[in-house]
């Protein structure tokens, strides 16, 4: 039985008690901090929760706005999938979380909310989340034949390799990617102006002289 915190806003206090009362055995924890209520979900019966929180009279939350990994190295199971609903009728939020580790997939949520189909795919694309069930787990984001999955924490920054068409041999080309130095030394100090270094190719002086 999860313990359910003390809520000072009205409405998250009511779905908190009506998802204590439902599906209390399917959660490892109800968390409400910054005016946000956050549900522990076990990975097995997220399809179970979400459709609660979808169909129920009580909770209808009908709008999937987000889905997202997120990456913990140190942690045996060191993903967290955190779907992001929205309840229309109620005019409040929840944030769904599981955690998985690389080889333990996830039930797609695609049957009860539709529009997390593109969000399933970036986090596979993204963190090598992967999702069972899904109707087209392909990469979404990255160039095609790329390897890795570049939001993993321990993703190396050079060594993989890029795909870009080249407009001077009119072909796609595959370049090695490598991180430059000079275009991690930013400038915010001021804005409105931009900053002074310059890019590759730039004559800083000529567009002084014509500004």
């Amino acid at each position: 039985m999860v313990s359910i915190p003390k809520i000072a806003d009205e409405t998250l206090a009511g779905l908190a008690s009506a998802i204590e009362a439902e599906i209390a055995g399917k959660l490892l924890a109800v968390d409400y901090a910054h005016g946000e209520l956050t549900i522990t979900a076990k990975r097995e019966s997220i399809i179970e929760v979400l459709r609660f929180l979808k169909d129920d009279s009580q909770t209808q939350f009908w709008n999937i706005i987000d889905l997202c990994g997120v990456d913990y190295p140190q942690r045996e199971e060191r993903f967290d999938v955190v779907y992001h609903l929205l309840s229309p009728r109620l005019n409040a939020r929840i944030r769904v979380k599981i955690s998985t580790d690389e080889d333990t997939p996830v039930e797609s949520v695609t049957g009860v909310y539709p529009g997390a189909n593109w969000f399933e795919r970036e986090a596979w694309d993204m963190y090598g989340i992967m999702f069972t069930g899904h109707p087209d787990m392909r990469r979404l984001l990255t160039d095609y034949g790329f390897e890795g999955h570049p939001l993993r924490k321990d993703f190396p920054l050079t060594g993989y390799v890029e795909v870009r068409y080249d407009e001077e041999v009119k072909r796609v080309v595959y370049e090695p990617v490598s991180l430059r130095q000079e275009f991690r030394n930013f400038d915010f100090e001021s804005p409105w102006e931009g900053t002074d270094y310059a890019l590759p190719n730039e004559d800083v002086g000529a567009e002084k002289k014509s500004s």
